[in-house]
This record gives C-alpha cells, structure tokens and sequence, in this order.
C-alpha cells in the first residue's frame, strides 16, 4: 500500500484500486483546497498504468456538503468546480463515490459526475440551491433528469428537496446501498465494476427517460403559488426543460450562466444573508463554549389550551416524554384530544405513521397536580397573558420541581424579570416564546433575564433546534422583538383605517409586498376576541390616540369575531371565503364620525411606508437598547415567524437596499402627518442617515 498527500486530499493504494479521501472540517466545503486536491487526484489516477479505479470518499460526518459559501462573492480561484466536474465526467477509469451524511449542492454535482454512486442507508442528497437563490451551476440540473427522471428531477431542483439512500437507490441515483464500513463496501463494489471489464458510465450520455412535456407548465403554474415572489424555482423549471432539449455541452454552458446570473442577484443576497444570520443567531452573547446544555428528557407543560397543547406537541414530535397540567380532566381531555387530532392529521398526510402516533401519545402524561413534576427536568408555564396567574403557577413549579429543573415562560409581552422574581431559583428561568400554532411554527424566541444561568440558555437553544424550531435569542422588552415590531405595523394599519383606507387595500398592499396574508384577513382567522383581548392587556401602555382606535371593540360589539363568526373585517361564506362587507364599512364611517376624522384618499406606497417603516424604526430602538443582540436576528425573527418575504432578506437587510436616509426622510415626513410620537427616527437611524450608513455598515 502506497500513500501520497496532496493538502486536504490524501490517496492511498489498494492493489489497483486508489481511494482519494477528502478531510475538510467541518462539512468538507468544496473549497479552493478540495477542489484542487480533487483535480491532482484525477491526474493521478489517469497517469497510473498501474490504478484501474478511482473511490472518492469523506473523513468527518458527511460527503462533500456543497460549495464553501464563504467564496461566494468574491474571485474564485482555479480549478472552478465546474472544470474539476468535467474532469471527473471525462475520466477513461471508473470513479466510484461513497457518501455518508448528505451528498448536497457541489457536493451531489460531484458524485452525479462519477461512475457510480454507493452510499450508506443513512445519506440523504439534495440540489438545495434554489434555497440560496440560485441553482445548480456544474451540470446537476442536466444529469440528474438523466439518471432519475425528468419529473422527479424536476421537483428536486425546483423545490431543493432532499431524497433518502431508498429513494435514491429505488430511482436510480445510487447504484448500491453500503451496509458495512463504507470504504470497504466501496472497494468491493470497485472490485466488482473492475472484473466485469472496468466500464465507464457517464450520466452526461444517458438518454432523457420519457416524460409527459406538460409537467412543465403545471410545475410553473404551482411554484408561483407555493413560492410566491421567488425567481429561482421558475429559473430552475426552464433549466430543465432547456436540459432535455438541447445538447450537452450546450446545455451545460446555459446552465452555469444562469447560476452567475442568479448569484448576483438581489434575491440570492437576501438569502445567503438569511442563510449567514441563521446560523450566527445560534451565537449567544456572553456565553462561553463550555456552557454545556443540560440534559433534558422530560417536560411539564403548564396550561392545557391552544399554545398549552401546540408546545406539548412540539416535545412529543421531539422524543420526549411530556406532562401536560391543567386544572379539569375535562380541560385536559380537550387537549389531548386536540393533539390526537393533529397527529391523525399527520397520518392522513402520510407523514406519520400509526406505530409513531401511538409511541408520542404514549409519552404524554396528564395531571391537575404539581406533586407529579418532581422528576420533570424542564417545565413550561403556558398560562393566560397576566401576571398574577402566571406568578402563582411559578410559586406552585419552585416548590414541585428538583432545584435544578428549569422553568420558561412562554409569555408575549410580560415582564421576564418580573416572572423570573416570583421564583426563588431566578437562574433556572428564561423564557421560550413559541407562535402559535407552535407545532407548525418554526420561530422560537428564547429570552434571557438578568440572572439567566449560562447553562440554561444554552440549554433552552439546544432544546428548541432538538424541536426542529428556529432559535433567536432576545432580551428583556415589552413584546420581545417580533410582537413589538408587529405591535408597531398593527397600529399603523388602524390608524390607516381611521383615515379612509379600507381592509381589503391594506392587505392587498401588504400581500403584495410578500406577507402571506394581510393585517386584516389574519385578525378575522386569529379571531376577533382574540385581538380584544390582546389589546386590552395593553391598554394600559397605550397612547390617546390608539386608545381611542377602538375599531377592534366595535366589531366584537357588533358580534363580528372573524371567520368563526362569518363576518369580521370581511364577510364569509360556507366555504369561509372572503368578500368585503358594508356592515364593516358602516362600522368604520360610524368610528370616524364619532371621532371627528374626515376620511381621504390614501396611496398604496403611503400604507407600505407607514407600516413598514414603522416596524424598522421599532427595530432600530431595539437594537439600541440591546434587547436583540444583531440585526441579523431581527431579519431571522421575521423571515420565520411572521412571514417577512425572505428574498427581501428580512426587514433590517431590505432597510438597508432602500437606504437609512430614504427611511429617515420619510419618518420625519409621516411624523408631521401622523404625529411626532409615532414617527421620530429612532436615534440609531438619525446616526446612520447622517454618516450614511446601514444596519450592516
């Protein structure tokens, strides 16, 4: 046996066969130094009289995991991935690639260039580009189609879905499946190609497998509903289609100017922006890389209602065993039935199997008694929105649980410090803020109070991306960061009411702009009462003016509490369709009469301004007082939990593309037609207009 070092790439002999090992840590990124290590490795093997086949594997915990995004942007240099592709495709000796872990982007681009593919049952392979913007840019979205077929093909470039070892054995990705050590499965399989005359197989030859040509146009027409505003999914059907219908090589050079077109887009920005600030959100301030998370295995869930049973879900999906609490076995056996019938749903989908279903009901305990919580290893209070029924169940969790059991909260806008004062262990206390439904809902914002253990808030992170959620940390404010900002959108939309504007125009404004659904359309599907409720609790904080925007109250008088009732801001049919309804509008001239405001005519760009300028300016003071550590967060808070279009990349990054000094203008301008109070630039922006800046330099 033979061995050689070429940087990150080392090869060795096997009799005849060399295996090329790739270790670049963490996720073997397709790096300057990877690809070059591959290029030397090909000549390698093609300059060996002696080497009859070529195994390309990877050290670490997965196959090659896509391009290194940290080149993106800047001049790349050679070998490009595309030429090390081509060499690889243009091999005279067999090159076999053996996956584990994810086999993604560049990374999947290089084994479809392979001859043959064998993987562990455990790998999973994907083109998730078009998450980033963009697409397949050496030749995945032209051998793929050849290998798996047109419509499958079609749905994993589109949709950058990610496909089983199965699948991809069953579909022809993946020529075998590896149940041994995968190197040694590899070399065997090698040894079998070798003996039975060493061919070559080069999916850029294959023939187009038959395909129904309309599957294009019902591609089109259902990526445009379920990727509403995004340029990349419809890019990657005409890929497609241009793939099966034009040569190779031609084929080829349109597919890689496609990508460089993508690349440099706005959209492709926003969303490699996202993709960086996901993940430097999981960097908490002030805590050390030795914080370790503690051990979590079992959950109290206090508080058997809507959110009650959405979190005890969200613990269940995770494998964790849960005790749900509440005050009637008829409150309790609501909730569970409620969390059956989400499971059941699930198992119509095909999503969940009835053996699975069983295992997570069998995990959930529940109780009207905080005797049963003393083995419980974290408890989440989920109770009504005021504070002294949430202390008292705090006083009831210190006194039932171990001294190193944690307790979240789950509030919206009380006071953490105030909640984590009516524990007598304010170190275990922090908060999860999840949103409703919180089984579905991918935002959770952790909040930490001042006496926060480290320990905790490590935990609390871990835990929530172990529930498959989106974990933002934030500090102590009044709505936290995502119900502040919206706090600040919900009172503009009023006031635009009052003005003359009519629901069906602001939420046609805002849908436009990329929200799923508008301010008005989702009160009626949240419910009226609900909305009552909400701003009640915050009368108390509110200005004159919005006190007397008492549009909510009215509607709720007249016995209008949205889709449940068949009429809210709009009307309902049986089909809980909507339409706009005179009896709103009636409410509405009857508010401005009583309140002396004569209506006018607004525009479409005064709504977007007012709303969405007003959650930046929220966002700035925010910043500003540390209660979010980054504007990055902010983006990652409202991309994923209240539907901000992430192709604009989130509201702290779009502030930015429209200019500090184009929002701070406007701010000065609505505040001498709105009012001072609601509109004076917050002072971070007044400093970054002046010495034009962004929230990102």
């Amino acid at each position: 046996m033979t061995e050689l070092l070429t940087q990150v790439v080392s090869l060795v002999t096997h009799g005849d066969i060399m295996v090329a090992t790739v270790d670049n840590p963490p996720v073997n990124a397709l790096s300057h130094s990877v690809r070059a290590g591959l290029r030397d490795a090909i000549s390698a093997l093609e300059s060996s009289d002696a080497v009859r086949a070529l195994i390309l594997v990877c050290d670490g915990k997965t196959f090659f995991a896509g391009a290194d995004i940290r080149e993106f942007g800047k001049p790349m240099r050679e070998p490009l991935l595309g030429e090390v592709i081509a060499r690889l495709d243009a091999c005279t000796k067999p090159i076999v690639a053996a996956i584990h872990g994810t086999a993604l982007g560049g990374g999947l681009e290089v084994a479809l260039a392979c001859s043959y593919r064998v993987a562990v049952a455990s790998a999973r392979f994907g083109l998730p580009e078009v998450k980033l913007g963009i697409l397949p840019g050496a030749g995945g979205s032209l051998r793929l189609p050849r290998l798996i077929g047109v419509e499958t093909a079609l749905t994993m470039i589109s949709e950058g879905k990610h496909i089983g070892a199965a699948e991809a054995a069953h579909n022809g990705l993946v020529d075998a499946i590896v149940e041994s050590d995968l190197t040694d499965g590899a070399l065997g399989f090698a040894r079998r190609i070798i003996d039975a005359g060493g061919g070559i197989r080069r999916a850029s030859e294959l023939p187009i497998p038959s395909f129904d040509p309309a599957l294009f146009g019902a591609a089109r027409a259902s990526l445009r509903k379920r990727f509403r505003g995004y340029v990349a999914p419809q890019k990657a059907v005409d890929l497609v289609e241009m793939a099966v219908a034009i040569p190779f090589a031609e084929a080829s050079e349109r597919e890689y100017e496609t990508c460089r077109e993508l690349l440099g887009s706005p959209q492709s920005k926003a969303l490699r922006h996202l993709f960086a600030a996901e993940r430097e959100a999981l960097k908490i301030d002030g805590l050390s890389a030795d914080a370790a998370p503690r051990d979590i295995r079992k959950v109290a869930v206090v508080g058997p209602g809507t959110m009650g049973r959405g979190i005890a879900a969200c613990y269940l999906d995770a494998g964790l065993s849960v005790v749900l609490i509440g005050r009637s076995d008829e409150s309790l056996g609501k909730a569970k039935g409620a969390i059956a019938r989400i499971y059941e749903s699930a198992l119509k989908r095909g999503s969940l199997s009835a053996e699975e279903m069983e295992s997570r009901l069998s995990r959930l305990t529940l109780t009207q008694f905080y005797d049963d919580l003393a083995d419980v290893d974290l408890a989440v209070e989920a109770v009504t929105e005021q504070h002294d029924v949430k202390a008292e169940v705090f006083r009831k969790l210190d006194a039932a649980l171990r001294d190193d059991a944690i307790i979240v909260t789950n509030t919206s806008f009380l006071d953490i410090e105030e909640l984590a004062s009516a524990s007598r262990r304010p170190w275990n206390v922090a908060g999860m803020h999840f949103f409703n439904p919180a089984h579905v809902m991918k935002l959770v914002e952790n909040v930490r109070a001042s006496h926060s253990a480290p320990d905790v808030l490590a935990t609390i992170t871990a835990l929530a991306r172990r529930l498959g959620k989106t974990p933002v940390m934030v500090g102590r404010s009044e709505g936290f960061v995502a119900n502040r900002m919206l706090s600040k959108r919900t009172r503009e939309a009023q006031f635009l009411l009052e003005e003359g504007a009519s629901p069906a125009q602001i939420d046609r404004v805002l849908s436009g702009f990329g929200f799923p659904i508008g301010p008005f359309a989702l009160a009626d599907l949240a419910g009226m009462d609900i909305m009552a409720a909400a701003r009640a609790a915050r009368r108390p904080r509110m200005s004159d003016r919005e006190k007397s925007c008492n549009i909510v109250d009215r509607l709720v008088a007249a016995g209008r509490l949205g889709q449940k009732t068949g009429a809210g801001y709009y009307r309902y049919d049986e089909k809980r369709m909507a339409s706009p309804d005179p009896g709103t509008d009636e409410i509405l001239e009857a508010h401005r009469r009583d309140r002396g405001i004569a209506p006018r005519e607004i525009s479409d760009d005064e709504i977007l301004e007012r709303c969405l300028y007003a959650m930046i300016n929220e966002a700035a003071k925010i910043l500003e007082e540390g209660a979010a550590a980054r504007p990055g967060d902010i983006d990652v808070i409202w991309t994923s939990g209240f539907g901000f279009p992430p192709y604009l990349g989130g509201p702290m990054f779009h502030a930015d593309q429209i200019g500090i000094r184009t929002i701070k203008e406007a701010l000065d301008r609505y505040s001498a037609l709105v009012g001072r109070e609601y509109f004076q630039p917050a002072p971070l922006i007044e400093r970054l207009a002046a010495e034009r800046k962004g929230f990102y330099g």
